[in-house]
């Protein structure tokens, strides 16, 4: 009887199955447009919040805060720079402070040199003052010197170091090479400081009168030889009475004309 009724209702609705699948696709499809449906207007309100917020941003900046206790820094300043600020040229502690500018020692000055000018001749430079160097007057000045170079000045003109390690009293005379600066208040051409070979002129106190004296006095004795510190020929002298006389007589000769000297080398005062 089921099986019956079954099949009479599959004959009166052949078609109710299919409508039914149809009918579920369609709500399904609904479905689907309306999600979609609110998916684009959640995005498109969004979208007009983000605008809305960056137009907000834009009519008031937001102004921002300085830290609070951090210091800004300073950019470093090269130590180059600072050296070449603060740095004071040697040449400033030689040169006097408020004097007229035309009188300044040549180590204050720059002058514009001719070394074409005529060897011993007077003649005229323009000078200035060297930077950072304090003086009254104009700082472009004329100086009247004579046309040499500083090593072709006269000895009295500079200072020459001296040497104590060579021998005045010989024959040829010894020489020494000597450091040689000019005085500060000549002018002349070229370097200030400059070598030359002089004589050897240095003196370890030995007086000429002192020991001529013992000479003729207590020569025989070998007291002059003693004096000078040649002790090996005061020996001789001692022992021998003075050559019997005749090394007394010889040595008086010898100190009398500066040929006897003392044994360091050195000159007699």
């Amino acid at each position: 009887s089921d099986q019956l009724g079954k099949r009479r209702s599959e004959g009166r609705y052949p078609n109710a199955g299919k409508m039914a699948r149809l009918g579920l696709a369609g709500a399904m499809r609904g479905l689907g447009r309306v999600l979609l449906f609110l998916s684009q207007l959640y995005l498109l309100s969004g979208r007009a919040s983000l605008s809305s917020h960056s137009q907000a941003q834009l009519s008031h900046p937001q102004v921002q805060r300085p830290e609070v206790g951090v210091l800004p820094r300073s950019s470093p300043i090269p130590t180059s720079k600072v050296s070449e600020t603060t740095e004071i040229p040697p040449y400033v502690d030689l040169c006097p402070s408020n004097g007229p500018c035309g009188r300044l020692p040549p180590d204050c000055v720059s002058c514009k040199t001719n070394n074409s000018c005529i060897y011993g001749k007077p003649v005229l430079f323009e000078c200035q003052a060297k930077p950072r160097v304090d003086c009254i007057g104009p700082e472009t000045f004329v100086i009247n010197m004579t046309c040499q170079f500083c090593w072709q000045l006269p000895p009295s003109d500079y200072m020459c170091s001296n040497a104590t390690n060579c021998k005045t009293v010989s024959c040829p005379r010894d020489r020494y090479r000597a450091n040689c600066t000019v005085k500060d208040h000549i002018h002349c051409l070229g370097n200030r400081t400059f070598p030359k070979m002089l004589y050897c002129n240095w003196t370890g106190g030995y007086k000429w009168s002192t020991a001529l004296a013992l000479s003729i006095t207590l020569g025989g004795f070998g007291a002059d030889r003693f004096y000078l510190g040649q002790w090996r020929e005061g020996l001789g002298k001692l022992f021998s009475f003075g050559g019997l006389g005749i090394w007394t007589l010889i040595d008086v000769l010898l100190i009398g004309v500066g040929y006897v000297g003392p044994a360091d080398g050195s000159l007699y005062i």
